[in-house]
């Protein structure tokens, strides 16, 4: 038997960063290499339907009591493509207080004053990158949590729900719960392990969307550049302070939206932008996408037709109108969380999940905490003892009856 810790440090061995720019699913064939790991893992605990589909989604069962209802546990196995997730050397420190240092040689430190976060963490054990990549808790922590709670499931008698798990690749590219397959996974409804502090418990997420902009310039020699040259750099940078300044995730919390330039290429001919755009609030996100398009429609009246080309993609949508007609499903995390010693918290994500679009296909999905923090970058951790107190969470949810 695993602890979860030990499963969480072999699940991040595996490089599973997603790729936005590929078009296959999953987007990148290295996450298939964590899921056949999973699948061989869950077989030899006893789950005896897991599979991975083509695609690279995983699923398994663990029966229970025909009575109760069917709760599906979902996580995802990718990890963002904005922070290196190869190589990486996770470490367990015990944490007292103060600054920790990640890497002596490279001197990385992170410092209490730059995550005050930690001060909460006094006295545990806390799972550390060594400052050059990320960890890899979101969401590999949800999938380590997932199965200990299976599998405290299959080795104690004890009545609970039939347990459906579902693990999915691409998530951190909006696309986890695209080939999703719902009614082959046949749960009533379901959980996202894929949130973050302790006790908090999510079914309001941002509206998402994506938007490219491309940019055409005329590329000339410079020395005869003069009334000639037209530089598709100096258009993207143009376009860039179209768009409000205050409306940054930078400037901005709780349920305040943004617009966040994500990446950036180009040269005289041809540049290109991409962003992010994300509102709690339906009316407001729409009015951010509309801002948009006028900002493109000013300069190609401004430099020519086609000069600009903005495509935006919506992504997923606010999940609290699906959930709230069956807030029982809230009710039962919260109870479960409550009665392990957590402080149930509904706090409002910034951000998406699986969940947010399984929800709109129907099947309700709000989001439980892992106990990371700082996901996405090179400064992020774990403690052990929240990550077995999620475990104990996901059982008191099933067992629950």
């Amino acid at each position: 038997m695993s602890s979860v810790s030990e499963r969480f440090l072999r699940y991040v061995s595996f490089d599973t960063q997603s790729d936005e720019a590929s078009e296959t699913c999953p987007s990148t064939a290295k996450q298939k290499l964590l899921g056949a790991a999973l699948v061989d893992e869950m077989k030899e605990m006893g789950i005896k339907d897991a599979y991975m589909d083509g695609h690279g989604y995983v699923y398994g069962t663990v029966p229970g009591d025909p009575s109760l209802p069917t709760i599906g546990l979902i996580a995802h196995m990718d990890t963002a493509p904005g922070c290196s997730g190869a190589d990486i050397r996770a470490k367990i420190v015990s944490y007292d207080g103060g600054d920790i240092c990640l890497n002596e040689e490279q001197n990385i430190w992170m410092k209490e004053s730059d995550y005050p976060s930690l001060a909460a963490n006094r006295g545990k054990h806390l799972i550390v990158t060594d400052g050059t990549t990320l960890l890899g808790a979101d969401d590999k922590a949800g999938i380590a949590e997932i199965l200990s709670a299976a599998e405290y499931l299959l080795q104690h008698d004890v009545k609970h729900a039939t347990l459906k798990i579902g693990i999915t690749p691409d998530e951190e590219i909006g696309r986890g719960a695209d080939l999703f397959d719902i009614k082959g996974f046949g749960a009533d409804y379901a959980y996202t392990a894929d949130g973050g502090t302790i006790g908090e418990i999510e079914y309001e997420n941002f509206n998402g969307a994506g938007a490219q902009v491309v940019f055409h310039g005329r590329s000339i020699h410079p020395g005869s550049a003069k009334d000639k040259m037209v530089n598709s750099q100096y258009i993207a940078m143009e376009f860039q302070s179209l768009l409000p300044a205050a409306q940054k995730p930078e400037y901005t919390d709780g349920y305040e939206g943004f617009i966040h330039l994500v990446g950036m290429e180009g040269d005289v001919e041809n540049s290109t932008l991409n962003y992010i755009i994300r509102d709690h609030d339906m009316a407001k996100f729409q009015c951010k996408k509309e801002v948009m398009t006028a900002a493109a429609e000013y300069l190609n009246r401004k430099y020519g037709d086609g000069t600009v080309e903005l495509n935006i993609r919506d992504s997923y949508f606010n999940m609290r109108e699906k959930v709230e007609p069956v807030m029982y499903v809230v009710e039962r995390a919260r109870k479960a969380m409550a009665a392990v010693g957590m402080e149930p918290r509904t706090v409002p994500i910034r951000g998406g999940t699986d969940g947010a679009r399984l929800s709109f296909e129907g099947l309700p999905c709000p989001n439980l905490c892992t106990g990371g923090e700082n996901y996405h970058g090179r400064f992020e951790y774990i403690p052990v003892e929240d990550m077995e107190l999620c475990v104990k969470m996901l059982v008191e949810i099933l067992t629950n009856v």
